[in-house]
C-alpha cells in the first residue's frame, strides 16, 4: 500500500504542478484514474453481462428445483463451471476500489501536508458550510445510482427493492466518507461517482449487453419464477393456519398407503368413481390432499370417515411432495419431477400413478416429457397406451406400467345422463362452448356464429370456458353489453355460472373449437359436435415425431364435423344438416367410444383392483 500510495501521490502531484490548484488537481486526478483503470472497469462490465446472460438458466434451475436449495446450489455451481463463470471474481473490483480509496486518502494527505488548504479539513470537525461536502457526496451517489439503474446491465436487472438497496448502501457510504475524510478526498469521491456515468455509457458502446443477453428469454424466465414465488399469494390468515395444521396432521400419520392429490375442487370428479370402489372393497383410509381450501372433499369427508382431507397450498405442496411417505400417490397433474413438484426424497419406492383428465392423446396437448417420471399410467384406452409405448421406444425410456381402465368421468356423466329428465323446450338446443386458448371462438368468430344461429328456431346458449371468464373479465363484460338487447329479449342465453351441467347434456349439438367438452358431450349423449378450426392448442410442437395422429385431431371427424375458421359463416347450414342426421351420428359416436374406450364402464373396478393388488404386494402391516 505504501508503494501504491507513493505512485498515486506522484500522479496527483503532477496534476497539481500542471494546474496549480489543489481542487482542480484532484478532479483531473480522478478523471485520469478512470482512464487508467478502464480495463478493470471493462472486465467488471463483461463479468456483469455474463451474470445477466446466465440469469435465464439460473431462473430455470430455480423453477425446476423450487424449494430444493441444496440441488439448486449444486446445479448452479455446475452451470458456473460449465460456462466458465467465477462469481468470486466479481468481488475483485470492490477490493481494487477500496485499495484505490485508501491510496487516494494517503495521496491527498501527502499533497496537502504542510499546507493550510481548506481541503485538508474534516467536515465533521469543522461543521457549518463544510457539511455541504457529505451532502454533495450523497447527491452524487444518488445520481450515479439512478443512472446505473438504467445503464448498468447487472443493476438494471435487479428488482426495484434490490436497486434501492444497492443505491442506499452507496449513498450511506458516500455520506460517511464525505463527513469523516478530508475535503480533498470528498471531492475525489464526488467526481468519481459523477465520472462513472459517462464511463458506463462508453462501456455499453464498447461492449453492448444486447449482443450477449437474450432479453426475451430473461423476461420469460423471470415471469415464470415470479409466478412460482407467488404461489399461495392472497391466501387468508385463517387458511394459512389451517394449512399449517393440516401439514402437521398429514405427517403425523404413519404407514400411509394411498394418497390422492387434487389441484382444486373440480378435480374430484376424476377420482370419485375410483375412490368409491376402494371404499366399498377395502378397509383403506383415503388420504386426500387438495390445494383448494374450499374443495368439495371436505364436505364429502364429513359423511365418509375413511376419507381424510388436507388443505395444502401450492407453495407448501412442494415440501410436502418432497417428504411424501405413502406407498401410492394418484394424481392428474403432469410433469412431476420436471419442474417444482418432485417425487419423494424420503422414499424411493413410492408408486406414482397418473390419471388423465381428458380422453385426449399424450403427445400434443401435454409436454413431451410430462409423463416420464410416473411409474404407472391409467389409460382411458389403447390409443394412449400405444402412444406412450411409442414414445418410450423412440426416446429409449424404461417402460411404465400401463393399465387400461376406461375413462371414469364420461362413465359418471353417462350414468347421470340416463337419469336426466327430458328438457321441457321442444326447440333444438345449440350450445356454443369456446375454449380458453388464444384465438378461441369468443375472440375469432362469435359474432359470425350468432348471426348464423339466432332467429333460426334454436335455443342458443353461449357458455365460455371458466378460465376465459376468469382471465378476461373485460371481454366478457363487453360481450354482454354488445348483446344486451338480444339477451333481454331472450334470443339466447349467456352462461357464466357452471354449477349445473344439465345445460351441456340437454343440448342437441355443441359448437366449439378445441375444448375437451366436445368429447364429454358427444360420448355421453351420442350427439354430434361441430368444430371450428381455430388455431390448435399445441403444447408439444414436436408431437409429429411420434408418427401417430393425436386423438385431438382424428376424433373431430368421428364425433361430428369441422369447418375451417374462414367458413364459420356456414355454421348454420352445418348445424341443420347435423341435426337432421342425428341418428346416424349417434351410431358413429357410440362406435367410436367403443373403439377408443373398449373397457367403458369398468374404470373403477380395473383401477381399484390394480391399486389393491399393488398395496397387497408391498411390504407393510395393516392398511391405514
Amino acid at each position: 500500500m505504501n508503494l501504491f500510495t507513493s505512485i498515486l501521490s506522484s500522479l496527483i502531484a503532477l496534476c497539481y504542478r500542471f494546474l496549480g490548484s489543489y481542487a482542480a488537481a484532484i478532479i483531473l486526478f480522478t478523471a485520469l484514474t478512470k482512464v487508467i483503470l478502464f480495463p478493470i472497469a471493462l472486465w467488471t462490465h463483461r463479468n456483469g453481462i455474463r451474470m445477466v446472460e446466465l440469469t435465464p438458466e439460473l431462473n430455470e434451475l430455480k423453477i425446476r428445483h423450487f424449494g430444493d436449495q441444496d440441488t439448486i446450489a449444486e446445479e448452479t455451481q455446475a452451470l458456473y463451471k460449465r460456462r466458465g463463470y467465477h462469481p468470486l471474481l466479481s468481488t475483485v473490483p470492490l477490493f481494487i476500489q477500496l485499495a484505490l480509496l485508501v491510496g487516494v486518502i494517503g495521496a491527498v494527505r501527502s499533497m496537502l501536508a504542510g499546507t493550510d488548504s481548506v481541503l485538508s479539513h474534516l467536515p465533521s470537525a469543522e461543521g457549518g458550510a463544510f457539511l455541504m461536502v457529505p451532502v454533495l457526496a450523497g447527491l452524487a451517489a444518488l445520481a450515479l445510482g439512478l443512472a446505473q439503474n438504467h445503464l448498468n446491465p447487472l443493476q438494471r436487472e435487479q428488482s426495484p427493492a434490490g436497486q434501492w438497496g444497492t443505491n442506499g448502501f452507496s449513498i450511506a457510504i458516500s455520506l460517511a466518507l464525505g463527513a469523516f475524510v478530508p475535503i480533498g478526498v470528498g471531492i475525489y469521491w464526488i467526481f468519481s461517482n459523477l465520472f462513472t456515468v459517462p464511463q458506463q455509457m462508453v462501456l455499453n458502446l464498447v461492449l453492448p449487453p444486447e449482443r450477449y443477453v437474450d432479453y426475451e428469454a430473461l423476461k420469460k424466465s423471470r415471469a415464470e419464477l415470479a409466478a412460482i414465488n407467488g404461489l399461495s399469494a392472497g391466501v387468508s390468515r385463517e387458511d394459512r393456519q389451517r394449512e399449517k395444521a393440516d401439514y402437521r396432521r398429514f405427517f403425523s400419520v404413519a404407514n400411509k398407503h394411498l394418497v390422492f392429490y387434487s389441484e382444486g375442487s373440480g378435480f374430484y370428479k376424476y377420482f370419485s368413481r375410483l375412490i368409491g370402489y376402494l371404499l366399498e372393497h377395502s378397509n383403506l383410509t383415503i388420504h386426500y390432499v387438495t390445494s383448494d381450501p374450499k374443495d368439495q372433499i371436505f364436505g364429502i369427508a364429513g359423511k365418509e370417515g375413511r376419507i381424510r382431507p388436507y388443505y395444502i397450498g401450492e407453495k407448501r405442496l412442494i415440501t410436502l411432495m418432497m417428504k411424501m411417505d405413502a406407498d401410492i400417490v394418484v394424481m392428474t397433474m403432469p410433469d412431476i419431477e420436471n419442474y417444482h413438484i418432485k417425487r419423494s426424497y424420503v422414499r424411493q419406492d413410492v408408486e406414482y400413478i397418473y390419471m388423465f383428465h381428458g380422453c385426449t392423446s399424450t403427445h400434443m396437448v401435454i409436454r413431451e416429457k410430462a409423463l416420464d417420471h410416473y411409474d404407472t399410467v391409467f389409460c382411458p384406452g389403447p390409443y394412449q397406451a400405444e402412444e406412450i409405448r411409442r414414445a418410450e421406444e423412440l426416446r429409449n425410456l424404461a417402460p411404465k406400467r400401463l393399465v387400461e381402465t376406461g375413462y371414469a368421468l364420461i362413465e359418471d356423466l353417462a350414468d347421470a345422463y340416463e337419469e336426466m329428465p327430458a328438457k321441457g323446450d321442444s326447440r333444438p338446443q345449440v350450445l356454443v362452448a369456446p375454449s380458453y386458448q388464444a384465438d378461441n371462438l369468443m375472440d375469432s368468430c362469435i359474432d359470425v356464429l350468432l348471426g348464423q344461429l339466432l332467429g333460426k328456431g334454436y335455443r342458443v346458449i353461449v357458455r365460455p370456458h371458466p378460465q376465459y371468464i376468469r382471465r378476461t373479465p373485460q371481454k366478457i363484460e363487453a360481450f354482454a353489453q354488445k348483446y344486451r338487447e338480444e339477451l333481454a329479449a331472450g334470443e339466447f342465453e349467456f352462461q357464466t355460472d357452471f354449477a349445473a351441467a344439465d345445460t351441456v347434456y340437454r343440448s342437441d349439438i355443441v359448437v366449439t373449437d378445441w375444448s375437451t367438452i366436445a368429447y364429454e358431450f358427444s360420448f355421453t349423449t351420442g350427439r354430434p359436435t361441430l368444430f371450428i378450426d381455430t388455431p390448435m392448442k399445441v403444447v408439444n410442437p414436436d408431437y409429429g415425431a411420434l408418427g401417430m395422429e393425436p386423438l385431438d385431431i382424428s376424433l373431430r371427424s368421428k364425433i361430428g364435423r369441422a369447418l375451417p375458421l374462414g367458413d364459420a359463416a356456414r355454421a348454420g347450414e352445418a348445424v341443420r344438416e347435423m341435426l337432421a342426421n342425428a341418428e346416424g351420428y349417434r351410431e358413429q359416436i357410440l362406435k367410436t367410444r367403443e373403439d377408443i374406450m373398449p373397457l367403458f364402464g369398468q374404470s373403477a373396478e380395473l383401477g381399484g383392483k390394480y391399486i389393491l393388488a399393488q398395496l397387497t404386494s408391498k411390504k407393510g402391516g395393516e392398511r391405514k
